[in-house]
């Protein structure tokens, strides 16, 4: 066990006036296994750089381990991946490392092929195995789960599971639960550590939040009471203050000893309300620092003039002569919200580009609702350049509404003005998502909408899709988001 200390740090971007971090401390045990959270944009991956040296920064990081960070860049992915290995760990055992492939289900003819040759989850599992070799290393894994499936997702999970060591980002609640200890997650104005897993963390944090909205109403209530008892006072204060060189009713003099003492208990009690009133505003001013703003979205479907909006019956795809995936059979009926589900490669987008109009190849039968209207959430975000009031204006949606979303979704208002291509890969999703929203359509097809999204805002958009109940057809491996919104399940092998 040691310990990695980071004291004062403080650091921001060359031309930025904001600090991403500013004067943070906090300690970490490097047999933890660290799950790290927070919003898109809070500076995860760029901590992450930071423990691996690449900016410069004010304050102290130290520690007695070197850092690694996944995914491990492949200069030249048709290189075997057996060289791939040996770039990261020029003194591997191979025994180790087929122990390790053998965990993660991987077999040994994978290293005798070309790296881009493998899928993407056969890729992070190599490379994982690869890094996890070294020792006396802390890994630094920064979003393994992106384009793997659900089952790639649970077997990865488990492996970690078994590690130490490690800080991971992920926003997959089942899969952070299931393999770290503690917490490490970037508020809007701190860093916190806790010990335990996603769901324990994020349960502290609702109690944090409602205590301190409690509190925060319970010291409105006092700083308006003392407000009204301190203009009373002033009040009575002033009534005195009239006496003082005037008459009482019978006509005698003032007594002005009297008045004097009067006015200087007026003023005492004055005195005492206004620094209980300034305490109460100093104790509300503590509070709510850390409260994310997940305000509710909308979404308006247009309403179609049949129930069903599409059929495949035994449908299959063919990429030439490769066949894709095989006798697919289902219905889209209104206010359905399905799930499609299977390992990667098993067809999935294909399907949903047949449904969206693009030119698959296929056989069996194929209907599509006449004027059905469709909006497309690509996994593909590579597009996305220019700033938004152009890009809104090119796709005929409303801007403010436009804006408004990206604003709920935790978008400052400075990313207005930036390039799009500069947003972080969830900020770029986060695009595609509230420009689906913005669109008047009869049917919502996403691909993979969730890959590098925080995960307040997956629960947002969860949220939406419970309450106004779109119809939608989506592949997503979040294994949490499917079992809490889909009404159908549609299986490929």
């Amino acid at each position: 066990m040691s310990l990695i200390n980071v004291t004062n740090l403080t650091f921001a971007y060359d031309g930025s006036y904001d600090n991403i971090f500013e004067d943070v401390s906090f300690q970490l045990d490097t047999d933890w296994k660290l799950g790290f959270t927070g919003r898109n944009g809070r500076g995860k991956t760029t901590f992450l750089n930071l423990l691996l040296g690449k900016y410069e920064y004010s304050g102290h990081i130290s520690a007695s381990v070197s850092f690694e960070y996944f995914p491990f860049p492949v200069g030249n992915k048709e290189n075997h991946t057996i060289d791939v290995v040996e770039d990261i760990y020029p003194d591997f055992q191979h025994w180790e490392l087929m122990r390790e492939l053998s965990w993660l289900q991987v077999s040994e003819d994978v290293l005798y092929r070309p790296f881009e040759s493998l899928s993407n989850g056969e890729q992070t599992k190599v490379l994982l195995a690869a890094l996890f070799l070294k020792e006396n290393s802390f890994l630094l894994i920064d979003e393994p789960t992106n384009h793997l499936d659900m089952h790639a997702r649970k077997l990865v999970s488990d492996y970690l599971k078994s590690k130490s060591g490690f800080i991971l980002v992920s926003h997959d609640r089942a899969f952070l639960d299931n393999c770290v200890d503690h917490i490490l997650s970037i508020n809007r104005t701190n860093i916190e550590v806790q010990k335990g897993n996603f769901s324990d963390w994020w349960l502290n944090k609702q109690r944090q939040d409602d205590y301190e909205l409690a509190e925060n109403e319970k010291l409105k209530k006092d700083i308006k009471r003392l407000s009204d008892a301190a203009k009373r006072t002033s009040n009575w204060s002033h009534e005195v203050e009239k006496t003082k060189n005037g008459t009482r009713n019978s006509g005698s003099k003032v007594d002005k000893g009297y008045v004097g003492h009067k006015a200087a208990k007026m003023m005492k009690r004055s005195k005492s309300i206004e620094q209980r009133q300034q305490s109460a505003i100093d104790e509300r001013s503590k509070l709510l620092k850390n409260i994310e703003a997940s305000d509710s979205l909308k979404i308006t479907q247009l309403p179609y003039h049949k129930s069903q909006l599409a059929e495949l019956d035994n449908v299959s795809i063919y990429y030439g002569d490769k066949l894709v995936c095989r006798d697919i059979d289902f219905t889209i009926e209104q206010g359905d919200r399905i799930a499609l589900s299977g390992k990667n490669g098993s067809g999935k987008s294909s399907i949903l580009k047949l449904i969206c109009g693009e030119n698959i190849s296929h056989t069996g039968t194929f209907r599509l609702g006449s004027q059905l209207k469709i909006s497309y959430v690509s996994q593909d975000t590579s597009h996305l350049h220019g700033n938004l009031t152009d890009y809104a204006r090119e796709n005929g949606i409303d801007e403010s509404l436009f804006k408004a979303i990206l604003r709920k979704l935790d978008f400052a208002r400075i990313q207005f003005e930036k390039d799009m291509s500069s947003f972080s890969g969830g900020q770029k999703k986060k695009v595609l998502i509230a420009k689906s929203l913005c669109e008047k359509v009869h049917l919502h097809i996403w691909d993979e909408p969730l890959n590098f999204i925080d995960v307040i805002s997956r629960m947002q958009i969860e949220e939406l899709l419970l309450e106004y109940e779109p119809t939608i057809l989506f592949v997503e491996h979040d294994r949490e988001f499917c079992a809490n919104i889909a009404t159908k399940v549609v299986e490929l092998s």
